[in-house]
């Protein structure tokens, strides 16, 4: 039984499948950031889920991708965790961008493949390896054009009373804005990242009022001329994105890539069932 993971910051989905791909179970844990999480920590979102937990013996391959695991140091952290673990079972460990470019990118064609989702990055992929120009600092620094920025900005400006008076009313009704309950979930809880992400699904919502436009076209400008401009040819290869973020906004993504004269490739909101095709065809 091999398990394929693909895992963001927010929710970690999980399928099993025999050899022949036939799709024996599929699951959702939380995410499985080692950024974020400790070791224990990731055990215990294991455990939680039943499926996980009584198969642990059983599974022969693991395939995870997953966010925070862009550096070598995270992916041997992880790799340890679930080798223990999984005892049985041959473990390899990817940046979640590699299960974008696997579900996007049909076999040894080039594209830049982009995420945005809870977190945001942009890699350029030549057929055959990834290459990434611009190495994430995590959501305080970087993740333009993300959930957690926008959830951040739109928090922002209702504090400084910038956002419209109809808007701010509804806003109160949909979340808790207390102060003291905000700077817990930011400072005392885990996975301040997937919380402030909470807060995007409101921009999507009214993604067609003049204020929302104005945040989600600032934050699209933003990650084309910080991400996708760093590649010298984003304009003779198809851009293809992952994740909820760019799902929902499909439609501004096209008049932001219109605008720049470059080419809208495949948007998926989740990688996963495409992973499933790439590992029966190359197992």
């Amino acid at each position: 039984m091999k398990l394929i993971v693909d895992s963001g910051s927010t929710k970690a989905d999980w399928i099993a499948i025999d050899d022949n791909g036939k799709v024996l179970f599929t699951t959702q844990t939380l995410g499985l950031n080692p950024e974020i999480l400790e070791g224990d920590e990731i055990i215990e979102r294991l455990n939680d889920r039943f499926d996980i937990l009584q198969n642990k013996k059983t599974a022969t391959h693991l395939f995870f991708y997953g966010a925070g695991c862009g550096t070598e140091r995270m992916k041997v952290e992880l790799t340890q965790i679930f080798q223990e673990y999984f005892s049985n079972a041959i473990i390899s460990v990817h940046e979640d961008t590699y299960a974008a470019v696997y579900a996007t990118t049909p076999k040894g064609e080039q594209a830049i493949v982009s995420i945005l989702g809870t977190g945001s990055n942009c890699s350029y992929f030549d057929g055959k390896i990834l290459h990434q120009k611009v190495q994430s600092l995590g959501y305080i620094a970087m993740d333009d054009c993300s959930g957690n920025v926008f959830g951040k900005e739109l928090i922002r400006k209702y504090y400084f009373n910038k956002m419209p008076k109809e808007l701010a009313e509804e806003f109160e009704k949909e979340y808790d804005l207390d102060p003291d309950f905000i700077k817990s979930k930011l400072y005392k809880e885990p996975n301040p990242n997937a919380y402030l992400a909470t807060f995007a699904k409101f921009l999507i919502k009214h993604k067609d009022t003049e204020f929302c436009k104005k945040i989600i076209f600032k934050g699209m400008k933003s990650f084309v001329k910080n991400y996708i401009r760093q590649y010298d040819n984003c304009k003779e290869v198809p851009v293809h994105f992952v994740g909820s973020i760019a799902f929902y906004l499909k439609d501004e993504l096209q008049l932001t890539f219109d605008k720049y004269e470059m080419t809208l490739g495949n948007v998926l909101r989740r990688p996963i069932d495409g992973l499933i095709a790439y590992h029966v065809a190359n197992q």
